[in-house]
């Protein structure tokens, strides 16, 4: 099913293209993924690297830098050659299909995979766009309450929740026709994705400050105006 869609309401002025939404199915392939626990990963040795739902779910955002973030190894390049046809590239998304709560579903875009041979894990949904998109919008897209709403009375379980590769084939997903309107709406969130970060590192850093400035008489506001500064000076 393909349809067109109403724009949303709020908007980027520049852009006034058409929006479609189109079934999940028609929009990605789903490609394989592997079932090995973490006892068989490792951070120290290994040449091929293995996306684990637990850090989809905890550690990755919507949009993951392959070479910036610490991903394991799996630990016997016999068992990863098996998966060679498996191989993940930049812009497949892996979503984390089991969860304790809702956040099951929550998925993330893969970027600067360059040479490194990646798969998907255990509890993972791997799949791969059938047409180009900019860079991080999907990830943006699919992490949004517009879609993930979608899963909600897909989901399964009670202790546990988990979605199954059926169901998810069921969803819609939206998306403007023009790329550079996608490619606005992922470098906005990449922007306040950025302000978080630079937030957390001035509160990291004003805490680690006045522990060590403690019992000194100095305004905790010329503290953080410091570490502002310093930030902003790098």
């Amino acid at each position: 099913m393909e349809n067109k869609k109403s724009a949303p309401a709020i908007r980027f002025k520049r852009f006034t293209g058409n929006w479609r939404s189109k079934r999940f199915d028609k929009t990605f392939s789903m490609l394989c993924n592997n079932t090995l626990s973490r006892a068989a990963l490792s951070y120290e040795k290994g040449s091929t690297k293995n996306v684990h739902y637990g850090d989809v779910l905890i550690k990755f955002g919507e949009y993951t830098d392959v070479t910036r973030e610490d991903i394991p190894y799996i630990s016997d390049d016999k068992i990863a050659d098996k998966y060679i046809t498996s191989r993940l590239q930049d812009g497949d998304i892996v979503f984390a299909d089991t969860a304790e709560d809702a956040t099951a579903g929550k998925c993330t875009e893969l970027f600067n995979v360059q040479q490194q041979p990646i798969i998907s894990g255990l509890h993972t949904i791997p799949c791969r766009p059938l047409f180009p998109f900019s860079t991080s919008y999907l990830g943006y897209f699919l992490n949004s309450s517009a879609y993930h709403n979608q899963l909600l009375p897909l989901m399964q379980g009670t202790k546990v929740v988990g979605i199954s590769k059926t169901a998810i084939k069921d969803t819609c997903v939206s998306f403007p026709e023009d790329a550079d309107e996608q490619r606005a709406i992922g470098n906005y969130f990449q922007d306040i994705d950025r302000c978080f970060h630079a937030r957390d590192q001035i509160l990291q850093n004003f805490d680690l400050r006045v522990s060590r400035k403690r019992g000194k008489r100095r305004s905790w506001k010329i503290l953080l105006m410091l570490e502002v500064e310093e930030i902003t000076n790098t």
